[in-house]
């Protein structure tokens, strides 16, 4: 669509500098491969001058030169300004002769350039980025042969550059591909509504942690709770005041359990917490801290009423000859005594029980 576009309009101009500004090359360092292609450029045109050069909005920037000495020029003096401006070759033989640099500073001072050959760098939809250019003192014309190897390198060079944008836009789909996968497998260890571990992802955590136990860790506390009269909450207040209440408890774990603490819903208002390397009686101060913070924290947000509610908590030890099932039946029995025992409470296991 830019070829029916003024090449001296300001919308050509805009999408020309996108183009330049999509391959990133742009004030990058020296590299070996673009150095090369100057040297051989430079041989077999037999030029004392070569460059491979971008032209940008207000400077002309060169990736590789060689006789120059120098890494841009202001734009104003730039001969491959005009360069972009014609379809292929552009080649001045005599720069004295040609009113459009006979009064160029390069060309009336030093370095005093009399020949101008550059060949266009273009991007993939055809946009001028820049040129492969060689220069000479002397005015001087290239053979056939010359002009070919010229066009050839040029080419060489959009081709490397090409390569370089498809190897970064390749390793930005790669890590765009990374966090997806990451988010997926957190999505899927994950309950939705908590941001906890689910049903599933807490099973293989709690054999991770079953696993160390046995290969000599200590022991761990598993805890289950479940929130006191929670029908009440979505019969009298709704489903969504039921799930506000689920979300402010998870909130509440986060801040009563340590950090190494695993904590997972397990199902409707009940959940579950592993607490590696703990006791059945640290376990139980973790639990009266949160019986505590319940005491003393609504549930929801600004209502004219605060809402409390209490939980029953069973515990049990976890030891090297443990079971999930086993584990998972006994805190429920003592989930289940708590209940018996009016609900707001915490029964444990003896110290030392192990199953």
């Amino acid at each position: 669509m830019h070829d029916i576009i003024d090449r001296y309009s300001t919308e050509y101009e805009t999408r020309r500098l996108q183009a330049l500004n999509s391959y990133q090359i742009l004030d990058t360092p020296a590299e070996s491969a673009f150095d090369e292609i100057v040297e051989v450029v430079s041989i077999i045109c037999e030029a004392p001058i070569a460059v491979i050069n971008f032209i940008d909005r207000d400077r002309q920037w060169f990736k590789s030169e060689k006789g120059l000495g120098v890494r841009e020029t202001p734009l104003d003096i730039s001969i491959c300004a005009h360069a972009i401006l014609q379809p292929g070759l552009f080649i001045v033989p005599d720069t004295t002769r040609d009113p459009r640099f006979a009064n160029n500073p390069l060309v009336t001072g030093e370095p005093h350039l009399r020949f101008y050959s550059g060949a266009l760098l273009e991007s993939r939809d055809g946009y001028p980025l820049g040129t492969l250019c060689v220069l000479d003192y002397q005015p001087r014309e290239l053979t056939e042969r010359q002009c070919f190897a010229l066009q050839a390198l040029a080419n060489q060079v959009m081709a490397h550059m090409q390569l370089m944008q498809a190897h970064r836009e390749q390793a930005e789909l790669v890590r765009e591909l990374k966090a997806t996968r990451q988010e997926l497998t957190k999505l899927a260890a994950t309950d939705s509504l908590t941001g906890l571990l689910n049903r599933r992802a807490f099973e293989q955590r709690f054999n991770q942690e079953l696993a160390l136990i046995q290969r000599g860790a200590p022991p761990s506390a598993l805890m289950l709770i479940d929130l006191d009269h929670f029908k009440r909450v979505n019969d009298t207040l709704g489903h969504q005041a039921g799930d506000e209440v689920i979300v402010r408890f998870a909130e509440l774990c986060r801040e009563v359990f340590r950090q190494a603490d695993v904590i997972g819903r397990w199902g409707g208002e009940e959940f579950v917490v592993m607490l590696p390397r703990a006791s059945v009686a640290e376990a139980q101060h973790a639990a009266e801290r949160l019986h505590q913070f319940l005491d003393t924290t609504p549930m929801r947000g600004e209502t004219p009423i605060p809402l409390y509610v209490s939980a029953s908590i069973g515990i049990c030890s976890l030891s090297s000859s443990s079971h999930m099932d086993d584990c998972l039946h006994r805190t429920d029995e003592l989930l289940y005594q708590a209940k018996e025992q009016g609900r707001n409470r915490t029964v444990c296991e003896p110290e030392g029980t192990f199953l």
